[in-house]
């Protein structure tokens, strides 16, 4: 059986139509992969090689600062890609770490593969570049949610992406990824 096969399928046709076929070679070049809770994917200070593809779970990137306080930058649900993108094209030392915060299922594709398939494959090429205009589109989205929503119209944004956020995420990094305290996080949820 293709684990997962049939939604991730549709999720790359949502960037790039491709037939099964198509789909196939990407998929082969995938490999699907189980987390625990609290392992960490990519570590700071790693030159990364790998593409990440969620299907199951939660997974957060984040720094450590000098004071050794945690700064959620990112959480990653279900059906979505991530990786330290600058770091992987320009194959140098990532500046985040990637850990699970719940078990997750996880595809891990090897870029550099990826990358030649592309060169080989107009329409793999065309996913590639739609996706990365996404990502554009996406920090941008993210900085104005950031800049112009309050602290709790952002909570509301994440709690819309993960219901069930509060039961599998601890408070202090949920606080973190909206940029506020624990103690400020609490009073929002007061009010609600």
């Amino acid at each position: 059986m293709r684990t997962y096969y049939k939604e991730a399928h549709e999720y790359i046709n949502s960037f790039q139509k491709l037939t099964e076929e198509e789909f196939d070679v990407l998929y082969n070049i995938a490999k699907l992969k189980t987390f625990k809770q609290g392992d960490k994917l990519l570590d700071y200070g790693t030159i990364p090689q790998k593409i990440y593809f969620i299907t199951h779970g939660v997974v957060r990137s984040y720094v450590t600062l000098s004071s050794g306080k945690e700064v959620t930058t990112n959480l990653f649900n279900a059906f979505m890609f991530f990786a330290p993108f600058k770091a992987l094209i320009k194959n140098e030392p990532n500046n985040l770490i990637y850990e699970t915060l719940t078990e997750s299922h996880v595809f891990e594709i090897d870029f550099k593969t990826f990358y030649n398939l592309c060169k080989k494959d107009l329409k793999l090429m065309t996913f590639y570049s739609k996706f990365l205009e996404y990502l554009v589109l996406k920090g941008g989205e993210r900085f104005l949610e950031f800049t112009s929503n309050s602290a709790k119209e952002r909570y509301l944004l994440l709690r819309e992406r993960l219901p069930d956020l509060d039961n599998i995420i601890p408070q202090y990094q949920i606080a973190a990824t909206i940029g506020i305290t624990p103690v400020q996080l609490s009073r929002i949820r007061a009010t609600l």
